[in-house]
């Protein structure tokens, strides 16, 4: 009887393990990794330490400005009232330290020879252009782009901008400006090849955040992401019925791929929609080949969208 029990227990072990193929074990890659916190050292720094800190990082200290500008700055109400809601919101980036961590092991794990950047945590004042820059070794991240979607700071941005300016998305940004650098993916001419290359690039990204849900990454709120689900296959059939998939109309990539505060079908329903739905599409389709083909994701990565668009079986969610 214990035999039994025990081959039942292995069976159901294997059947599950098979049925996951995105479980990988990252638990004895070792990753070198280091968060500078530099929003600290650079407003708490004494008068007299600040000379060393330029020392100790010169490249964030161009030569051609001169001390006063670096004054002025430490002592900016604005910067300083940032400055103080990163901190409250960040405290000791224990959290920020484990998903980056995590997240270099991924890395690690599909490009072995990934040197994983000095990371430095800054304050940007609110450069939402430059919210993570990654530059060969080096990684900057502005906290202060990340201080919750209902910040007072960002009462002025569109809600679906301001949506990703989360704890969370920080990691989610941090995966994608690495990707872009790492990562080649070639883009196509027709839209069916436009939502496929976003598709890959968010399986790409959840592939490395394996433990993040589908919306944190598309950065849809609660009530997008119930639309997308709910109505999947009216966007679906809207796409094959106006023969948009093999379309080279560039106006289709405004439409549905690129953010948005929602996409446009030109019907009464549109600003319930999410903006980038076409995207959202685009990963149901990548997710639904990786499900019927046994593919590594580098692979994957280079396949022909034409390819896992025929292979992927995909039938939208009804």
């Amino acid at each position: 009887m214990k035999y039994f029990q025990y081959l039942l227990f292995t069976s159901t072990v294997l059947i599950s393990c098979a049925e996951n193929k995105n479980t990988i074990d990252t638990s004895t890659i070792k990753v070198d990794f280091k968060l500078i916190d530099f929003h600290n050292l650079f407003f708490d720094s004494k008068n007299e330490e600040f000379e060393k800190l330029k020392q100790e990082h010169p490249f964030l200290f161009p030569y051609q400005v001169a001390d006063s500008v670096w004054n002025n700055k430490r002592t900016n109400k604005e910067e300083l009232l940032l400055y103080h809601m990163a901190d409250s919101v960040f405290g000791d980036l224990a959290f920020e330290k484990k998903e980056l961590t995590n997240l270099f092991k991924y890395f690690k794990y599909y490009l072995p020879n990934f040197k994983v950047p000095k990371t430095y945590a800054m304050i940007s004042n609110l450069d939402y252009d430059s919210k993570v820059v990654f530059a060969d070794s080096l990684l900057f991240i502005s906290l202060d782009m990340y201080l919750g979607k209902n910040s007072e700071v960002y009462q002025s941005f569109p809600p679906y901008i301001s949506e990703k300016y989360t704890k969370k998305h920080l990691v989610v940004d941090v995966a994608e400006t690495i990707s872009e650098q790492n990562f080649k993916i070639q883009r196509g001419n027709t839209f069916i090849e436009n939502i496929i290359f976003q598709g890959k690039k968010l399986y790409l990204t959840q592939s490395l955040l394996p433990h993040y849900p589908k919306q944190e990454i598309l950065g849809y709120s609660n009530d997008k992401n119930n639309w997308a689900l709910q109505n999947e296959a009216l966007v679906w059939s809207y796409f094959i019925e106006n023969q948009l998939l093999y379309s080279t109309n560039k106006n289709l990539t405004n439409r549905f791929i690129n953010p948005a505060p929602f996409s446009k079908f030109y019907m009464e329903f549109d600003r319930d929609s999410p903006g980038q739905i076409g995207s959202y599409i685009g990963m149901n389709i990548v997710s639904s080949f990786i499900e019927h083909n046994d593919i590594s994701l580098l692979k994957l990565l280079a396949l022909d969208a034409e390819t896992i668009f025929r292979k992927s079986k995909y039938k939208p969610n009804k």
